[in-house]
């Protein structure tokens, strides 16, 4: 030991003796010649124990206050639809405090096979099916029979614009149409489900207390994206209409999109890997994830 910490050993040890001279309940490492950092550890732990909780039953949270949801530990088990804590800050990262995340919205178990079928319909229902090729009577030409039917030796035509010619029509393809299909609601909220659930398990998922920012200037949100560690996309989702400060500071940045929360879906967070919500859209989607279904 070096010359301060053997001073602070002699001093504990005289403080020691003088505290529990005459009483009888002197501790044994003080009486003993044990080494000087059993001796300090000793001492650190009567006065911390001590001093802090004198009594077991002392210090303890009244029951009526303890929340009696399941709350997960950090080395927990994904799909127990057990309740998340997660913490709350704001662009400047400071502490807000902490917010359950609902367990049947954050925590069901991962199943690929309904994030493939959500986003197979999310890109289905989006195509613009705008193709389109001409039939025969669509396409431009005379509509005289070429050649007289018999006896030039020739194959029979009557047009020169079937699909066998030059510049004739195309048969059997594509014509303008809707590629969507049906996906039941209930899948389709499922899906949600699990792709908040995966970027809540990956520590993906931020909560902010709210999205305003101080300007447009798109520093505003550059410095934010700078500060966080292994975020290539970020999705902003906001409670209600985007504000037009977050709006402006977000355009030109190719790698922070904004989305309002009836607005969320699958595929647009795959596309993300940082996904920061709001407290409030945190709330309407849980409350539109809870709404049932109407048939």
């Amino acid at each position: 030991l070096s010359m301060a910490a053997l001073s602070i050993s002699r001093a504990l040890r005289a403080a020691c003796s003088a505290a529990f001279h005459g009483r009888g309940d002197l501790p044994q490492f003080c009486l003993r010649n044990a080494p000087r950092e059993n001796f300090l550890f000793g001492i650190f732990r009567l006065y911390s124990t001590t001093v802090l909780t004198p009594n077991p039953d002392e210090g303890k949270i009244p029951p009526h206050l303890l929340s009696t949801r399941q709350v997960l530990t950090p080395d927990r088990k994904i799909g127990l639809y057990q309740d998340l804590v997660i913490p709350v800050t704001n662009f400047r990262f400071e502490n807000r405090g902490f917010m359950v995340l609902a367990g049947d919205v954050f925590d069901v178990p991962i199943r690929k096979d309904i994030i493939h079928r959500v986003v197979r319909w999310q890109l289905a229902k989006r195509q613009q099916g705008t193709h389109s090729t001409k039939t025969i009577s669509e396409v431009s030409g005379t509509g005289r029979k070429p050649w007289r039917q018999k006896g030039t030796g020739r194959a029979r035509h009557g047009t020169l614009r079937g699909p066998q010619f030059r510049g004739g029509a195309t048969k059997h393809g594509p014509k303008p149409r809707s590629h969507a299909f049906k996906l039941n609601k209930k899948v389709r909220r499922l899906g949600l489900k699990i792709a908040l659930t995966a970027r809540a398990a990956e520590g993906k998922l931020l909560v902010l207390e709210d999205l305003e920012v101080p300007s447009h200037k798109t520093k505003n949100i550059v410095n934010y994206a700078n500060q966080m560690e292994g975020s290539k996309k970020l999705l902003l989702v906001d409670g209600g209409p985007i504000k037009e400060n977050l709006k402006l500071a977000t355009q030109n940045l190719h790698y922070v999109n904004v989305l309002p929360s009836i607005g969320l879906n699958v595929y647009s967070i795959l596309l993300h890997d940082t996904l920061v919500m709001s407290k409030d859209a945190i709330d309407r989607i849980v409350e539109r994830m809870h709404t049932p279904i109407s048939r």
